[in-house]
């Protein structure tokens, strides 16, 4: 599969699991959960969902357990919600390097910030 179509779709798959579970899911565990990235494997059939828990062990090890047994729930909100012809099975998993997760939320967040500044000047010289 293509590579763009790829992170297209791991980019989607992560704004919505973050809506999902940071705003539609009332399950008290999932509170101080925090998508932080999404990976897919080439043919689109996994991903793997790299998250960050605030809190201690317990807290980390509960928050998982319920985004395991919330997976099917996810996965068929994500096919009402996006349009493709297979949503992967997700796997989650805690992300090791905060650091490193938050420098690349940063660059992607400039990287939007920049997109919208030119779809914006392009607006206002059409």
């Amino acid at each position: 599969m293509d590579p763009h179509r790829i992170e297209r779709i791991s980019e989607a798959l992560k704004e919505e699991l973050a809506e999902l579970i940071g705003y539609e899911m009332e399950d008290p565990r999932l509170e101080p959960v925090h998508v932080d990235d999404v990976r897919l494997t080439p043919d689109a059939k996994r991903a793997l969902v790299l998250v960050t828990v605030a809190g201690g062990e317990e807290e980390q090890q509960a928050a998982l357990g319920a985004l395991l047994g919330a997976s099917h729930f996810l996965r068929r909100e994500l096919s009402s919600r996006l349009q493709l012809y297979h949503v992967p099975d997700l796997r989650f998993e805690m992300s090791r390097d905060p650091a490193d997760v938050a420098r690349i939320d940063r660059l992607f967040k400039r990287a939007e910030k920049q997109h919208r500044k030119i779809a914006s000047s392009v607006e206002k010289n059409s």
